[in-house]
This record gives C-alpha cells, sequence and structure tokens, in this order.
C-alpha cells in the first residue's frame, strides 16, 4: 500500500501535470483580464437603453397589449432587432471618426442643411423630453399623490440633480442610470410573475406578425417611435467617445467589439422589458375585458386584479423609468445642439424650455398617456433622418477607415429606413381616411 501511495505522489508531480497546471493559470489570467476589459467598456449602451424603457414605451405597451392582446409583441421584437443595428452603427461612426453624428453631419453636409437637421432633430428631442417629463411626473403623483403641475416640478428639479452629477464622469451617470434600469427590470420581473400570462400564445404572437386594424397600425408606430428613438442615435455615437484612448486601427476593431457586447447586453434586457409590458397588459387588462386609456388607470386597475404589490411596482418602474430618460434626453439634447449649429444654450436654461410643453398639458387636463403616445408616433417620422445621415457618412472610407460600412450593411441600412417610412405612410393613409 505504502509503495502504491508513492507512486501516485509522484504521478501527480510529474513535469506534463505542472505544465498543465500553469496552463490553466494562464488561462484564467487570461479569461479575468478579458472579463476586466469588457467592464471597462460596458456603460454606453446602458444609458442609450433607457430610452428603449421610457414613458412612452409604458403608453404605447400598455395601449397594445390592453387593446390586442399579445398581437404586437413581434412589433417590440422586430423593433429591439433594429435598434441592436442602428445603435452598433452609431457607436461605429463614433469610434471611426472621434466625432458625434451631429458634429459629422456639420462636417459633411451644407450648413442650411446642417440647421434644418437641427430644427428636426430638435423636434424630436422635444417629443422625447415630453414623454420623458411627463412620465416622471406621473410616477410620483401615482406613488406619492402629489398634485401633477407639482409632480412635473419635482421631476424637473430631480432631472437637474442628476444631470449635476456629470461633473464627477461620464462613469457616474452611467452608473445612475444603469442602476435605474435595474429598478425598472426588477418592477417588471415582479409584474409579470403576479399576471401569470399564457406563455403558448406569447410565443406565437413574438414570432408571427399581425396587424388587426388601422388602430393597430397606429399603436405598432408609436411603439416602434418609442423603441427605435432618434435622439439616442445622436448621442451613442457621443458617449462612446469616452472610451477611444486606443486610435490605432486594431484599437478601433477591439473597441467596436467590446461595444457590441455592451449593446447586445443592454438591448436586450429593454427588449425583455418592453415585451414583459404588453404581455402584463394582455394577461390583466385584456384578459379582464379592460381597455386602458390612462396611466393612473392603469396603476388603480393593477391592484383590485394582482394586488398591490404589482400597482407598486408599475408606479416604481414609471417614476424610474421617467427620471432616468429625462437625464439622457438632456444629454441627447446637448449632442444636438453643440454638433449640428455649433449652439451652447445653458442645460437648466433648455431644460426649464423643454418642460414647458408637459406643464401646458398638465395644465390643460389633456390625457398624458394620449399625448404619450402620439409623441412616440412623432418620433417615428423624425427616425428616418438620423439613419440617413449615418448611411452616408458611414460609406465613405475617407471619414470611416477600417471601419466604413461594407456594402451588405448599408444595404440592410436602407431597408430598415425604407420599411421605417412606409410604415409612415401608411399611418397617415390611415389617419387621413379616419380608419386609425
Amino acid at each position: 500500500m505504502q509503495s502504491e501511495k508513492s507512486s501516485i505522489d509522484v504521478s501527480l508531480n510529474q513535469p506534463g501535470d505542472i505544465s498543465i497546471k500553469k496552463d490553466i493559470n494562464r488561462k484564467n489570467v487570461i479569461e479575468q483580464g478579458k472579463i476586466k476589459e469588457l467592464i471597462k467598456f460596458l456603460g454606453p449602451a446602458f444609458v442609450v437603453s433607457v430610452a428603449y424603457i421610457d414613458p412612452g414605451n409604458f403608453a404605447t405597451n400598455i395601449s397594445g397589449g390592453s387593446k390586442f392582446n399579445y398581437t404586437l409583441i413581434w412589433v417590440i421584437l422586430w423593433s429591439n432587432i433594429m435598434a441592436i443595428f442602428l445603435q452598433t452603427m452609431s457607436a461605429k461612426l463614433g469610434i471611426a471618426t472621434g466625432h458625434n453624428l451631429p458634429e459629422m453631419c456639420a462636417k459633411v453636409f451644407p450648413k442650411a442643411v446642417n440647421w434644418v437637421f437641427w430644427i428636426i432633430a430638435e423636434l424630436g428631442a422635444m417629443a422625447t423630453d415630453l414623454a420623458e417629463f411627463l412620465g416622471g411626473t406621473l410616477g410620483l403623483y401615482l406613488l406619492f399623490h402629489i398634485p401633477m403641475i407639482y409632480s412635473g416640478l419635482l421631476t424637473g428639479v430631480i432631472t437637474f440633480i442628476i444631470c449635476y452629477m456629470e461633473k464627477y464622469g461620464q462613469k457616474m451617470i452611467e452608473i445612475i442610470i444603469s442602476t435605474l434600469v435595474a429598478v425598472i427590470s426588477i418592477a417588471y420581473i415582479i409584474e409579470i410573475f403576479l399576471a401569470k400570462p399564457d406563455w403558448s400564445q406569447v410565443g406565437i404572437h413574438t414570432i408571427i406578425p399581425m396587424l388587426p386594424n388601422g388602430q393597430a397600425v397606429l399603436i405598432a408606430v408609436g411603439m416602434l417611435g418609442a423603441t427605435v428613438m432618434p435622439h439616442v442615435i445622436y448621442l451613442h455615437s457621443q458617449l462612446v467617445q469616452d472610451r477611444s484612448i486606443d486610435l490605432s486601427d486594431k484599437g478601433k476593431l477591439n473597441h467596436l467589439r467590446m461595444e457590441k457586447i455592451d449593446i447586445a447586453i443592454a438591448m436586450n434586457i429593454a427588449f425583455i422589458v418592453n415585451a414583459a409590458m404588453v404581455v402584463v397588459s394582455a394577461a390583466v387588462f385584456y384578459k379582464s375585458g379592460m381597455i386602458v386609456d390612462t396611466m393612473e388607470q392603469a396603476h388603480k386597475s393593477l391592484q383590485p386584479l394582482i394586488g398591490s404589490l404589482s400597482s407598486g411596482a408599475f408606479g416604481i418602474a414609471l417614476l424610474a423609468s421617467g427620471l432616468s430618460s429625462s437625464a439622457v434626453g438632456t444629454l441627447a439634447g446637448q449632442t444636438i445642439m453643440k454638433g449640428f449649429v455649433n449652439l451652447s444654450i445653458p442645460i437648466n436654461l433648455r431644460r426649464l424650455i423643454t418642460m414647458i410643453p408637459a406643464l401646458i398639458i398638465i395644465s390643460l387636463g389633456i390625457n398624458p398617456m394620449y399625448a404619450l403616445v402620439l409623441s412616440q408616433v412623432a418620433l417615428s417620422f423624425i427616425l428616418p433622418f438620423p439613419i440617413i445621415q449615418m448611411l452616408t457618412i458611414a460609406k465613405r472610407k475617407d471619414l470611416m477607415g477600417i471601419l466604413v460600412n461594407k456594402g451588405s450593411i448599408r444595404l440592410l441600412g436602407v431597408l430598415i429606413a425604407t420599411i421605417i417610412i412606409l410604415l409612415n405612410i401608411v399611418l397617415l393613409y390611415l389617419t387621413f381616411t379616419g380608419q386609425a
């Protein structure tokens, strides 16, 4: 037995075993290094992802679920696929050129054209600000019963505070926004657990496209506008600048690779939350024969139908969404204004200006949920502009270098822009013929 034990000890200490241990250790060190490198690059897409789970999404998704059951979930899926493609293009443009999209437009297009681009982009930013500001206001009102007008003013103050934290660096903003995204995600995990949806129907309608009538087209285009938002296409190309350290071709390729991982994680979290909004609305409201026309109705109805925990989670998610997306909207507004026409307006003044439309809607007693849906439809009409701008710039090798768009990517971009434009034309026709 003793000799047998000795032979085992010897076999465990052969040179081959030592080299295997060294290989394992080396692999572990490499893996740890890769994870640390990835963590350094994570962040920009999480800031951008807030736009995909903002109060506009709450409005369109709740409307879609309560009116059309699970039939519009496929819109969320395809909108998310488009969003991943467009955000990757935006990040690539920023990494390749060292400038954001509005700055590149200022270099490539005539000054008069850039003024037009700026006006259109600002209209989009105003529609975005309207949705986000209303969302934060509604969240405070539903949770704490603070009158709407005071909730609106408080939302503005909290947004100022979040934006002020940028003085401590972009990473600080990314941490705050990512925390709020986590709050929204947890709230909807609770919602979907309590709602007990029909998962077979969820699966079918995620895969099979269906538009029951003209009103469904209105909601579908609103979902598209709420998911593939123009202001964050401009913003993403700016946010990646903070990570641009190695400007060699190899460094840019690595940066883009890391950013693609960042986008894949953040956008798919946003997709799950968006889909959960539709699923919960369908499982709770449509199943009960209830069409939800206001956020307050959605909040109040959840409590008797599936409990107070659900209504509380809804209010918290809406508040976190409104506050985080308001801050992101402010950052996007700075990028748009400075880039296209080199205008520098103090952030606080710009925020006060963009608060006015929302405060008017609140004071006039207009249904905030309907205003939210219409604001998202407006964004869908504005969306083709940044896409066309990106496609025009990203096909030029003299500007993009090694990251220039290939023919297949250009074709895919043109296809996405065409689909969005055709959907908008259909919506206009249905609206003017009274079918939407």
